[in-house]
Order: structure tokens, then sequence, then C-alpha cells
């Protein structure tokens, strides 16, 4: 297994006046952005790293070298430092050194395809004396999976680290789990953010998203909302460890409780969650899931759990109950299928995904368009809702919302007690953005 941890660099002084870099080498680290630099050496102190992979331009060159020194001090054994043009921030010649603002309102059409259909946007440009169409995000992702197809095979069992940039990042992030350039701006990247990816091969195999957009180490609780955000934030948590999930048992939706660290890790949540704002709270309704969710609401008594039966768990049927090496004896094929070719399997006796997407994706819906504010009640916008349900469920919510098939349901990490955040920035009829995904510092 390879691991790539990807790190965005951190705060420059174009990041803090709003200023478009793409490519431009113009702007440095802050002395924030030094110091959250150090702070991700200091957060990856305990992992084994053998090369330190960063994009040539000064920012992120900044960033790895600071990254390179912390992991240095703590080991002895510095790994290696090396420059990748394949890293480089995407292209936007004609917006490069702009203000954001002057962008909007110089480029206004281009920058809502921008916002909204990043895919389609292109730029004129001139080359060797003939104007041709330019499609930076298109351009960007072939560039990203060029990148791995390059690096992947040198690194067969190492942990590797990427320093990179905001929009490289996503297009490694898109082209690794097989996300539509159309869902750009569905991925979020903060300064100084960790993401991990493990891959069992090449960029053809198996590939696995731990985590997204991690900031905790920065002492941030959740990634910030995008800027003239309107819509619904959801937290999205698993519910905490119970007896079949140490015993490794399928559960589905047999009404198993919580064991004693379930119930630390859903104190854990609760406390990690406790100054943020919760409008609304929707939970499974098997045990597991509603004990998790009233452990985290006890610092928000004025909210009224709800609880709905279509967010439950696979009902995995005949599986129920047996360990993982009990289903294997006794379902060799099927679990093998189950583990490769998720989609394609019904679950003796009980549901297959496809039934799990038709109940889940609808009861989403809704909650986002209940959870919504209305568009001319500008005070009760911005409203955050806490869903609490289960890995099966929060994997086809996660490939939902990436517009993914159930082909990518294993692509996604669930871990007990975790948290997911999406945010519908544009309101509920835009995209939705993961701006963080299987959130876990908080469980130490």
């Amino acid at each position: 297994m390879t691991r790539v941890i990807i790190v965005r660099h951190g705060q420059s002084t174009y990041n803090v006046i709003k200023r478009i870099q793409g490519r431009t080498d113009a702007s440095r680290l802050t002395p924030k952005g030094c110091d959250d630099a150090a702070k991700v050496g200091k957060a990856l102190q305990n992992v084994s790293v053998n090369i330190i992979y960063h994009s040539p331009l000064m920012r992120a060159k900044e960033t790895a070298n600071i990254v390179y020194k912390e992991l240095k001090n703590s080991s002895g054994l510095p790994c290696t430092l090396q420059a990748s043009d394949k890293l480089k921030e995407i292209h936007l010649p004609l917006w490069e050194g702009m203000l954001s603002q002057e962008a909007q309102e110089k480029f206004s059409e281009d920058y809502q395809i921008w916002q909204k259909a990043p895919d389609k946007l292109f730029m004129l440009i001139e080359e060797k004396g003939v104007s041709k169409k330019y499609f930076p995000v298109l351009d960007l992702y072939e560039q990203a999976y060029l990148f791995w197809q390059e690096i992947l095979p040198l690194h067969p069992q190492d942990t590797v680290i990427i320093v990179a940039h905001n929009g490289i990042n996503r297009a490694l992030i898109s082209t690794a789990l097989g996300i539509h350039p159309k869902y750009y701006q569905s991925i979020q990247q903060s300064n100084c953010c960790i993401n991990i990816l493990n891959f069992s091969g090449g960029i053809s195999e198996a590939v696995e998203l731990e985590s997204l957009n991690q900031t905790q180490h920065m002492t941030e609780v959740l990634p910030p909302l995008r800027p003239n955000h309107c819509g619904v934030r959801i937290l999205l948590v698993r519910h905490g460890e119970t007896e079949w999930n140490r015993q490794k048992k399928f559960q589905g939706k047999i009404d198993v409780s919580l064991n004693e660290d379930g119930k630390i890790q859903s104190q854990k949540i609760a406390d990690f969650l406790k100054q943020v704002s919760i409008n609304f709270a929707v939970s499974s309704s098997l045990q597991r899931s509603v004990e998790t969710a009233q452990i985290v609401l006890q610092y928000h008594p004025h909210i009224q759990m709800r609880s709905q039966d279509s967010l439950q768990e696979i009902n995995h049927g005949l599986w129920q109950g047996k360990t993982e090496r009990e289903v294997e004896e006794e379902f060799p094929e099927i679990i093998e299928l189950w583990r490769h070719h998720p989609q394609e399997v019904q679950m003796p006796n009980g549901e297959n995904l496809e039934d799990v997407w038709k109940r889940v994706t609808l009861v989403w819906q809704n909650l986002i368009e209940n959870g919504s504010s209305s568009d001319d009640n500008l005070e009760e916008k911005n409203l955050t809702g806490l869903i609490v349900a289960h890995g099966a469920i929060n994997q086809v919510l996660i490939c939902h919302i990436l517009g993914l098939s159930l082909e990518s349901f294993w692509n996604f990490r669930q871990s007990n007690g975790s948290i997911s955040v999406i945010d519908y920035p544009f309101g509920i009829k835009g995209l939705p953005v993961l701006q963080g995904m299987n959130i876990t510092s908080h469980l130490n």
C-alpha cells in the first residue's frame, strides 16, 4: 500500500488580500503561514515518511521546507525533498494577479461558470500566433493524472507527503477517486490542511480516501464557511463504537447499543462540537445512532432530535450477527464480491446498495430542503444540521454528493465517531461541497 499525505501550502500574502495566485510566484508565506506549516510538521512527527514532493512555486516550497525541518528534528532521519512541475497550481492566465473581486466584476459571466461549472470554463490564449481555447480545470486534471502515473510505481510500500496548492490538490484527490471535473469546486482545501489517500497499487487500482481537509492541528474546530455562503451545513457523524463493531460482526438493522468506548467517543464528539451552533438534528432510529446523537446534543438542549427509519444501516440479511470469518465460510463468493464490487451484491434476505441509495438520497434531499432557509430571510441563513447515521449510509451519501456511482462505495472511510462536513454554499440548487471528511482528531 502507498500512503499519500496531501498538504496545502500555508497562508500566503496573496491569500490574505484575496488575490488570485495561479502560477504566479510573487506571494510568500505570512508569519501565520509559517507557523501553521510548523504545526503540520509536528502533527506528522510520528509518521515514517520516505519522500516529500512539492510544487516548485515558493509558497509551497517554503511550506515543504518547514514540514521537512520539523520531521528531521523529530526523527533525525530526514526524508527526501523533491520538486515536481506537475504539482504547480492551476493556470488561470487571464486572472492571475487580480483581486478576486476584480475578476468577478471584469469577467462576471466566466466567473459564474468557474463557480458552478468549472469544467466548462475556457480562456482564449495565444499560442504560436494562433488563438486557442484553454480549459484550465481539464488541463489540471490531466496534469494530476500524469503525476500519479509517474510517482505511484516508484513508492509501492512508502509513505509520501505532497505539498502543493488548492486547485492541484483537488485535482489529485479527484483523479485518484474518479470524481468528474464538474465537481472541482466540491472539494475544499484549507491552508495547511491534511488529506490522506491509501493506494493499493497504481492509479487504476483501488484507493481509499482516509480523511479530507483536516485542520484541527491548527486548533480549528471545523473548516470555515466559504464567502457569501447562503445555504445549509451538515455535520454527518458515524455513531460510536458498539461491541459488534469491536468483534467485527455485521450489524445491519440489528439494534445494538453503544459499548463504553462508543459512549466515550460520543462524549468526545460532544465536547468537540460544544461551541458549534446547531440548528436541527436527525438520527437513524437505531439505538447506536440515537444514543450518539443524544450525547452530542447535551450541550444543545434547545434542539429536538428527530429519528428517521430511512437512515438505518443497510440490511445485511443473513449476515447480521455473524463475524467476517463466519460470513467468509458460509458465503465466500458473495463476500469477495462485496469487497471488490459492492454495487453488484444482493445481501441474502437483505438489501442491496441500490435499495439503500434510493431511501437515503430521498431523505437526504428532504432534510436539506427543510434545513435550508428561505431566500428572503437573511437572518436564518447558514443553518447547521447534525445527522447521525452509519458507515454504509454515510459512504452512500458521500458518493451521492460527489456525483459518483456505487462502484466507489469503498473509496471513503467512515470511522466510528468520525465527522464529515458538507456545505451547500449556493443553496439547495447548487452543488454541495465536501468541506471535511472522516475527521477523527477529537478521538485522539
